[in-house]
């Protein structure tokens, strides 16, 4: 998938179907737009070189639009552009959110994509997206303008599952509490977090059970605790524990929340190297210990049960987006 961050760069690609959104968790719903996009561009593509292209936007338009009430972040920039390429996307165009562009006019930003599209021949979006200053843009004027710049436009309907209506704030919810089975029904996969490798004070090392320190893209994260995990890196996959909390026994209280992954049976050096982890269980809260010894000794535990977890687990592998 190519990278993109000006819309005259459409111009270069030949036909283009876009799929347009901010796509936070690129939930069940999401996929179905960025889906249709794919599937539509693929029928030109049989015939001439042609580009489903996803748009999005960062940082959150909420981080703009209203700081203070802007949502906790399920997928960072990195983490979508994956989920976009597993679903196919020849292409992404990641536009810069700020004042500037919150003030862009609706008719102008569609007519900006319009005129960039050689041609444009469709735009896909959820039934209920809002676009342009004061979010005054809404399906019915995105068809009007589809109509005067000659491009389609296709509105999906929403994803329902288990009789609600999927979306990134319930997908919140679920994860906050901890609601693996329903953040997953909506997400369509496993819930994950993508996160760099960062150096940190090697206790786990000195403990016998070496810990990879999480920098984590998102935002939002599952309550405090132990998990059984499986962690994604370099294409391949490795069981693990994690420990997200403030570690009370060796921290100081008020210390920063951390996420920490001890790798079964592992001995690379992934300092640096982005790694996704994906929940499975949950095993305990997080507790403060006597001293280092006792915590040592329920690491042991924490591992032994986490091993009998991820070999006993038998449900199908929700790694990813299946790609097309």
């Amino acid at each position: 998938m190519i990278l993109l961050d000006q819309i005259s760069q459409l111009s270069d690609l030949g036909p283009t179907y876009l799929a347009v959104g901010v796509f936070d968790g690129v939930h069940r719903g999401h996929q179905a737009v960025i889906r249709r996009a794919v599937e539509d561009h693929r029928r030109e593509q049989a015939v001439v070189q042609a580009a489903a292209v996803v748009v999005t936007f960062h940082p959150h338009p909420m981080k703009i639009l209203r700081p203070g009430n802007a949502p906790r972040l399920l997928t960072s920039t990195p983490h979508k552009l994956q989920f976009f390429a597993a679903l196919g996307a020849t292409h992404c165009l990641t536009l810069a959110f700020d004042t500037q562009f919150a003030a862009t006019a609706p008719e102008d930003f569609i007519a900006a994509l319009g005129r960039a599209g050689r041609p444009l021949r469709e735009v896909c979006v959820g039934f209920n997206w809002s676009f342009g200053r004061g979010r005054a843009g809404n399906l019915d004027l995105l068809t009007r303008l589809g109509e005067r710049f000659g491009f389609a436009v296709v509105g999906l309907p929403s994803v329902v599952v288990d009789g609600e209506t999927v979306s990134s704030t319930l997908i919140r919810q679920a994860v906050e509490r901890g609601d693996w089975e329903k953040a997953a029904r909506m997400l369509g996969r496993e819930f994950s977090v993508l996160g760099t490798v960062v150096r940190g004070q090697q206790l786990g090392r000195q403990l016998g059970f070496p810990t990879a320190n999480l920098a984590a893209h998102n935002e939002q994260f599952p309550p405090d605790g132990v998990y059984a995990v499986v962690a994604d890196w370099r294409g391949a996959t490795y069981p693990g524990v994690v420990n997200l909390g403030v570690r009370p026994t060796v921290a100081q209280p008020g210390g920063e929340r951390l996420l920490e992954l001890h790798l079964l049976d592992f001995a690379q050096e992934i300092y640096g190297e982005d790694v996704e982890v994906r929940f499975r269980q949950f095993l305990r809260p997080e507790q403060k210990f006597a001293d280092l010894e006792e915590l040592r000794t329920q690491i042991a535990r924490d591992v032994a049960t986490a091993r009998a977890v991820l070999a006993a687990a038998d449900q199908p592998t929700l790694a990813r987006v299946t790609p097309n």
